[in-house]
């Protein structure tokens, strides 16, 4: 059994200093007039929160605030690659039926997106179920190792997550997760049925259904009756293949290319992941620190943050398509999906009954692509419902209810 250690993020003064001298080193480019954010991050907003870092962003501060959260690490050995030291929150309930819950982050979120869930899931009353939450950084991405070799996929991502809560006592468990960690816990569903036995995600990829593997969905799907919310979801699917998908070629073909800005250049990194930060959410009123000390995980990642784009470009030149196979239907494994007005891409809501048994959906009127930060609230309730006394996933993992 791999042995679980203490882990306190401390970024050395000196890496930090550096930053800050570039920072007031940074030049800018021009900007067209009235471009706004059609055209990429605006230029007086890079400005602006390139000077609030220089002069006034604490890092310490910040990094004395990320410490509040129980951190860990261990080594975990993957399958024709290398043994990577994983960083990872774990937080345990007192409730001791509490159910063992794995939350999976994306790009460019990291571990810290559980910050505003944890406290509320390991909590457990009469009424609701607790959990204990473990989030890791996924490898490549904030204080875990990235690998040397080239085809780490998805499929390596769960393998690493399903490891180490094997690790950690949890034979048996359940997910939640969107973006990359909807890759994540998909795998883990596809690959370890026997202990993934329930997942939640706000991010789902249904495929349309065929006549061949779902019949009666196929011809329910030819009708083209949609929601309202289906409507716009559509529209905002359609606006982000159409003018917010760049980013995703450039990592998915070249990310070694734009690796370079976005390790060397504060500047570049900063304006690289706010793009997202404002394009992806539903007008979240992100405060300046929140902005940098999400920023600064990438900064002083242990693999930089160059690393954690590579995913993408594995993810597509994958010659086993585990994508493929993890967006098929997976039986034994319940589902729950929430959909939030915002998400960057959304598919009718019949479709998703071609993943699995789903068992519990949810609709909101407000949030976007990064629930867990944006919604906590969503989040939990939905967690508490799914796995309540009175929900689809109630008592799926062994001896593990959620209640004392």
């Amino acid at each position: 059994m791999p042995q679980i250690n203490p882990y306190k993020i401390a970024i050395p003064q000196e890496k930090v200093n550096r930053w800050k001298q570039k920072l007031a080193l940074a030049d800018f480019p021009t900007e067209l007039e009235g471009a706004d954010w059609e055209y990429g991050t605006p230029l007086a907003e890079v400005k602006r929160l390139t000077e609030y870092w220089h002069k006034s962003f604490d890092w310490k501060a910040a990094e004395a605030k990320l410490n509040e959260l129980p951190h860990f690490s261990t080594d975990i050995s993957v399958d024709n690659f290398e043994t990577l030291n994983i960083h990872f929150v774990h937080q345990q309930s007192e409730v001791k039926g509490a159910i063992p819950l794995l939350f999976a982050h994306g790009w460019p979120g990291s571990f810290h997106e559980v910050a505003k869930i944890l406290p509320q899931l390991v909590q457990g009353t009469s009424g609701f179920p607790a959990f204990h939450v473990v989030a890791p950084s996924l490898p490549s991405f904030g204080f875990s190792e990235g690998t040397k070799k080239r085809g780490f996929t998805t499929r390596q991502h769960s393998e690493v997550c399903h490891r180490l809560m094997l690790a950690l006592g949890y034979d048996e468990y359940v997910t939640q997760g969107g973006d990359i960690g909807w890759g994540v816990t998909r795998g883990l569903a596809y690959l370890y049925p026997e202990s993934c036995k329930a997942t939640h995600t706000n991010f789902p990829l249904p495929n349309a259904p065929t006549i061949t593997q779902h019949p009666a969905l196929y011809y329910e799907n030819l009708k083209g009756t949609l929601s309202e919310m289906e409507k716009s979801g559509k529209a905002r699917t359609e606006w982000f293949l159409d003018d917010g998908f760049g980013y995703n070629v450039e990592q998915s073909t070249k990310p070694q290319t734009i690796g370079y800005s976005m390790t060397d250049s504060p500047v570049g990194l900063l304006a690289w992941i706010l793009e997202k930060l404002h394009d992806w959410t539903d007008s979240y009123p992100w405060t300046d620190d929140e902005i940098l000390t999400w920023i600064s995980i990438y900064a002083f990642s242990t693999a930089g943050p160059a690393a954690a784009q590579r995913i993408y470009y594995e993810s597509k030149h994958d010659k086993d398509k585990f994508g493929e196979k993890v967006s098929g239907y997976i039986p034994d494994v319940k589902l729950g999906i929430a959909r939030f007005p915002k998400e960057i891409v959304q598919r009718p809501k019949l479709w998703n009954q071609t993943l699995g048994p789903v068992v519990f959906e949810s609709e909101y009127t407000n949030g976007g692509h990064f629930a867990a930060w944006e919604r906590p609230d969503a989040i939990v309730q939905d967690l508490r419902t799914m796995f309540g006394r009175e929900g689809g996933a109630y008592g799926v993992v062994k001896g593990k209810t959620g209640f004392d």
